[in-house]
C-alpha cells in the first residue's frame, strides 16, 4: 500500500472547506459553552467587584445575596455561584469560586489544601463521566480553567502564602497573578513592585499562564512573552459609573479626581479583560484539558495499574 503525499496542491475550482469555521461557529452558537473561574486572595482585595467588573455583570457570589454582615469564616471554604450570561447570540454559562477565609487567620498554614482538594476533585468529577461505559454526549465541566490569584498592593515583596500557593497549584491550574488595588500606588511604585513579583517568581521557579512551555508557535511565543512582560496586571476593579468629559465610565472617585478602570493610562484593568476574555480564553479552557486534567488523569489511571478507576465504594480522594 502506498500513499502519497502532495503539498500544497492547487484546487481546480471551490470545494466549500473554508466554511467549517462557519460550521463549528453555529454549533457553538447552538450550544454554548463553559467558563469557570476561581478567585484566591484575602478579603478586602476586591475580588467580587473586579469579577463583576470583568463580565459587567453581578456574578460574583457576594452579589447573589451575600449579607454584609458575613464574618470571616475560621477555615478556607469553597463557594461558587453560576450565571448564563449572552451577548451576541453567544451564551456562556460562568461559574465563579470564591475562596472566603484564604490568608485571613493567625495562621494560614496548609490553607491552600481545601482549595487544591477542590480543583482535583472537578477533574475526578470529569473522569468519573470518561471512564463510563454509556457516557452523556456533553460531559459537564465544573473544572477550573483559571485561578485570579490577588497580591497585596505592598509594594514590597511577596508573602510567604503567596509564595507557597502558588507554587503548589501551578502545575493544576491556569494561574494568572493581579495586583490588586493597583490605585494605592504611584505609577513608579507600581513599575517597581512588578518587576519585584516578576524576579521572586523567577527565582523560585513558579510559571504563572502563559506557560512558556506550552508556546505553540513563533507566533504565540512573540504575542505571549509581551503579556509575560506585563504580569502581574496592575488592577482596578468598580461597579460604579462616573460621567468624565460627557461619557459615562466605570470608575473610583477618589479626593483628587475619579480613577478610571477601563483606562489603560490609569491601570491595567483593560488588559486583562482583553487578555482573559477576547484572546486566550479558549487557551485557557485547552491547556486545562489538555496540561493539567490530562497529568491528574495519568496519575489517577497509573495509580490503578491502567484499570478501571473509580473504586466501587464512593469517590476516591487524591491528593495530588
Amino acid at each position: 500500500l502506498y500513499i502519497l503525499f502532495c503539498g500544497g496542491s492547487t484546487l481546480l475550482g471551490y470545494i466549500g472547506i473554508d466554511t467549517i469555521i462557519e460550521q463549528m461557529r453555529k454549533k457553538t452558537m447552538k450550544t454554548g459553552f463553559e467558563f469557570n473561574i476561581m478567585v484566591v486572595g484575602h478579603s478586602g482585595l476586591g475580588k467580587s467587584t473586579l469579577v463583576n467588573t470583568l463580565f459587567k455583570s453581578q456574578v460574583s457570589r457576594k452579589s447573589a445575596g451575600w449579607a454584609r454582615d458575613e464574618k470571616i469564616p475560621k477555615t478556607v471554604e469553597i463557594k461558587s455561584v453560576s450565571h448564563v450570561i449572552e451577548e451576541g447570540g453567544v451564551k456562556m454559562k460562568l461559574t465563579v469560586v470564591d475562596t472566603p477565609g484564604f490568608g485571613d487567620q493567625i495562621n494560614n498554614d496548609n490553607c491552600w489544601e481545601p482549595i487544591s482538594k477542590y480543583i482535583n476533585e472537578q477533574f475526578e468529577k470529569f473522569l468519573k463521566e470518561e471512564v463510563n461505559i454509556t457516557r452523556k454526549k456533553r460531559i459537564p465541566d465544573t473544572r477550573v480553567h483559571c485561578c485570579i490569584y490577588f497580591i497585596s498592593p505592598t509594594g514590597h515583596t511577596l508573602r510567604q502564602l503567596d509564595m507557597e500557593f502558588m507554587k503548589r497549584l501551578s502545575h493544576s491550574v491556569n494561574i494568572i497573578p493581579v495586583i490588586a488595588k493597583a490605585d494605592t500606588m504611584t505609577i513608579e511604585e507600581r513599575q517597581e513592585f512588578k518587576q519585584r513579583v516578576r524576579k521572586e517568581l523567577e527565582m523560585s521557579g513558579i510559571e504563572f499562564y502563559p506557560q512558556k512551555e506550552f508556546d505553540d508557535d513563533m507566533e504565540d511565543k512573540s504575542d505571549n512573552d509581551k503579556i509575560r512582560e506585563t504580569m502581574p496586571f496592575a488592577v482596578v476593579g468598580s461597579d460604579k459609573e462616573y460621567q468624565v468629559n460627557n461619557k459615562r465610565v466605570l470608575g473610583r472617585k477618589t479626593a483628587w479626581g475619579i480613577v478610571e478602570v477601563e483606562n489603560p493610562n490609569h491601570c491595567e484593568f483593560a488588559q486583562l479583560r482583553d487578555f482573559l476574555i477576547r484572546s486566550h480564553l479558549q487557551d485557557l479552557k485547552e491547556v486545562t484539558h489538555n496540561i493539567h486534567y490530562e497529568t491528574y488523569r495519568a496519575k489517577r489511571l497509573n495509580d490503578n495499574g491502567g484499570l478501571h478507576p473509580i473504586s466501587t465504594n464512593g469517590t476516591h480522594d487524591s491528593n495530588l
